[in-house]
């Protein structure tokens, strides 16, 4: 067994208060992402407004395959399909997108 090397860097260690804090953040972020999974789903917001809000981190950092999943009368299968059609890897984010995916995307399901 190797042991390690007193060079190597020590895991940052946070504060209970501070792990709460972001704790506390990311479950306010997942809800407010579960809520627009829900919109679209239900027809309440377009893809195109959800495109349009790129710059908001909520909406920026949403993987792809989740938003084409929580599309009306687009399930996992139909989901993943389209994703291979418009060369978009399965661990891709909204931010991440060229242009060319994303118009693609607007074509297919907008």
């Amino acid at each position: 067994m190797q042991l390690a090397s007193p060079f190597m860097a020590k895991p940052f260690a946070i504060t209970d208060e501070v792990r709460r804090a972001a704790l506390a953040k990311a479950v306010v972020v997942r809800r407010e992402r579960s809520e627009l999974r829900a919109q679209l789903k239900a027809g309440d917001l377009e893809l195109t407004d959800l495109l349009s809000r790129l710059k908001d981190d909520t909406v920026g950092k949403m993987k792809v395959l989740y938003v084409i999943e929580s599309l009306p009368g687009v399930g996992k299968v139909k989901a993943r399909r389209a994703m291979e059609e418009l060369e978009i890897a399965e661990n891709r984010r909204l931010r991440g997108l060229g242009s060319r995916q994303r118009n693609g995307m607007l074509e297919a399901f907008g």
